[in-house]
C-alpha cells in the first residue's frame, strides 16, 4: 500500500466516524437547531463519502438537495415554529432506559449480519455522466420527477400552514 493509499482510507474511514459522531449528535441533542445543524453535518459527510467513491455527480446532488433545500425546509420549520421555544413543552424523553435494548439488539443483529455477508465484488458496469442522466430524467422518467417535485411542493406548503399561528 503506497503512502497515497494509506492518507486516503484514512480520510476515508475518519470521514465515516465524523458522520457517525454527527448523526448521534443529531439525535442526542436537546436543541431542534442544533439537531437540525448536526443533521446538515452529517449529510455533508454523506456528500463526502460519495467523493470518496468516484460519484461526483450524486455527491452534487447530496450537496445540492438535501443539504441546500431539505436542510432549508427544517430550518425554516423549527423556526417558524413558536412552540418549540416555550419552557412548557418537554424538551427531552424520559425513557430512554426502554429503547436502548431494541435499539442495542438490532444494531447488533445488523452489525453481525454485514460481517457475515460475503460481499463479492464485480467488474464496474458501464459508467453513465450526467449528460445521459439528465436527457433520463427529462425523457423517459419525467413523470416520477415531476411527482417528487409536487410531492415536495406539497410538502413545503403543509409546513406553512402548520406553522402558521392563526
Amino acid at each position: 500500500m503506497t503512502l497515497f493509499q494509506f492518507l486516503a482510507t484514512t480520510a476515508f474511514y475518519a470521514a465515516m466516524l465524523g458522520i457517525l459522531i454527527a448523526a448521534a449528535l443529531c439525535v442526542t441533542v436537546r436543541n431542534l437547531f442544533h439537531s437540525a445543524v448536526f443533521l446538515a453535518f452529517t449529510l455533508i459527510g454523506i456528500a463526502m463519502l460519495y467523493f470518496f467513491l468516484q460519484a461526483e455527480f450524486i455527491a452534487a446532488m447530496q450537496i445540492l438537495l438535501y443539504v441546500g433545500a431539505i436542510m432549508t425546509l427544517i430550518v425554516f420549520a423549527v423556526m417558524l415554529t413558536s412552540r418549540m421555544g416555550n419552557p412548557a413543552v418537554p424538551q427531552s424523553f424520559k425513557n430512554k432506559k426502554i429503547v436502548f435494548l431494541p435499539l442495542g439488539l438490532v444494531g447488533f443483529i445488523l452489525i453481525s449480519a454485514i460481517l457475515k455477508t460475503p460481499w463479492e465484488t464485480s467488474e464496474p458496469q458501464t459508467a453513465v455522466n450526467a449528460v445521459t442522466l439528465g436527457k433520463a430524467l427529462m425523457n423517459q422518467y419525467v413523470f416520477p420527477f415531476e411527482v417528487v417535485s409536487l410531492v415536495l411542493l406539497v410538502a413545503l406548503i403543509g409546513a406553512i400552514v402548520i406553522a402558521r399561528s392563526e
